[in-house]
Order: C-alpha cells, then structure tokens, then sequence
C-alpha cells in the first residue's frame, strides 16, 4: 500500500511543448500539473487543476508513476519538466526532483509562494509568482520570503507577476523592490480564462496585446529597465486548450 504522505495528485501530464511564459519562454518542456491549490484566484485559467470538485478526475501517482510518464513523453531524452498546478508546493514532490535529476532531467517549479519547501534547493530554476490585487487574493511576504531562503543558492530563482492594471503594476513594483537581487517577468493578464467545461474560450488576442502595449509603455516611461516584459505565448499560440 503507498504511504499517503509520498501520493502525488495530477491533474495532468503533457507534452513535450513549450514553455509559454516567465523566464524559460520557448523552452521545450514536459509539464506536469499537480492538483489541489490554497489560492482561489479570481482569473484562475487552470481550475481544473485547482477547484475540489475536478478532484475525482485527479490521478494519486508515486514518483515511479510519473517518472514513467514523463520518459515515456520525452521518449527517455531529458529537457526540461515544469512542476506547475494549482499548487505543487503543496505536494511532496522531493523524490521526483532527485530521482530525475539523477536520469538528467531538469525540474522549474511555478508557486505564488505561500508554502515552502527544503526541497526548493534541489530545483534548478524556482518561480515565484505572488498574485497581485486583481486575483481578490493577499500575499504573505513571510511565506514569500521563506519560500526565497529556503531555496537558498541552489536554483535560479526568479519572480513573474501577471498584470492586467495599474494596481497590479504598482503590487509588481513594490514587490520587485522587496526582493531586489531576483529578476523580474512581468506579463500581460488574460481576461478570457477557460471555464470549467470550455477550454477553446474566444481568446480577445487584441485586448492582450493592448495591454502588453500600455505595459512596456508602463516600464520604459519608469526607466524599469531591469523588468522582462513578455505575452503569453501559449495563449497567442493555442488560446485556453489544455496539454499545450
């Protein structure tokens, strides 16, 4: 019988495609999205991976489960795997980390930064996402910064914010200048998320880029020149299909 403190809960395994955003945009990636998150985001795109009542179609996967899914995805070639969710912090994911490593696949990680974990050293690239007043969600810099110091000087370890309006721009500032040695990616928010049942959305690509538009305008107008602003490229590319 597996130990229930070593079950991983995926939502879902895909790949290999690109990362569409944040520092390791265009990288060939095999994504493995866990389920279950402590956040409700307002403009959550990935509530199937979020919301309880998507639990029954969640599989309870051991790290043997899915390591095999992953070489069988990448045809046992390593790249990069992107540990994203909901939440992954919030599952024990440590052995996966090391026991891929050990195959030469590298492991990011994708977390809004309220749970730590000692193994975020293990990682090589660690994103932290703090969601920013349009999610209707409050950060905890605490959290934020445990989150930084346990990662200590293992991976690169970066900060993403999504942005969809002034607020949210002057929340990215103000964090960025709480962390000021992590880079920065900032990008455009979508306001067309899939709903539950409809993942192919009309995406209003023109809002989007609208929005890119007044968000560069935004950073060189404030000399921000540390700042990497960059779109969604999944979204331009595919809109709200999940496994891509």
């Amino acid at each position: 019988m597996t130990d229930d403190s070593s079950v991983i809960r995926i939502s879902e395994i895909f790949g290999p495609t690109i990362q569409g955003e944040g520092a390791l945009i265009g990288q060939p990636t095999v994504f493995v999205r866990t389920g279950g998150c402590d956040y409700r985001c307002a403009w959550c795109d990935s509530l199937h991976a979020v919301d309880t009542r998507f639990r029954a179609d969640w599989r309870a996967m051991t790290t043997d489960g899915v390591l095999n899914d992953v070489r069988a995805l990448s045809a046992g070639q390593p790249l990069m795997v992107s540990l994203s969710g909901g939440n992954p912090a919030i599952q024990p994911l440590g052995p996966l980390i090391r026991q891929g490593h050990a195959e030469g696949y590298r492991f990011a990680l994708e977390t809004q930064g309220s749970v730590s974990r000692d193994w975020f050293a293990d990682l090589d690239v660690l994103v932290l996402s703090p969601k920013p007043p349009s999610s209707a969600m409050t950060t905890d810099w605490d959290a934020l910064r445990a989150c930084v110091d346990a990662a200590a000087s293992g991976p690169r370890i970066v900060l993403k914010f999504v942005v969809f309006d002034e607020a949210d721009y002057t929340y990215a500032r103000d964090a960025a200048a709480r962390f000021p040695g992590l880079p920065v990616y900032l990008q455009p928010g979508n306001h067309t998320p899939p709903g539950p049942q409809d993942d192919d959305a009309l995406i209003d690509i023109d809002g989007i880029m609208q929005r890119m538009g007044w968000l560069v305008d935004r950073v060189i107008a404030d000399r921000w020149f540390a700042a990497h602003v960059l779109p969604q490229l999944h979204v331009l590319l595919w809109g709200n299909k999940r496994g891509v």
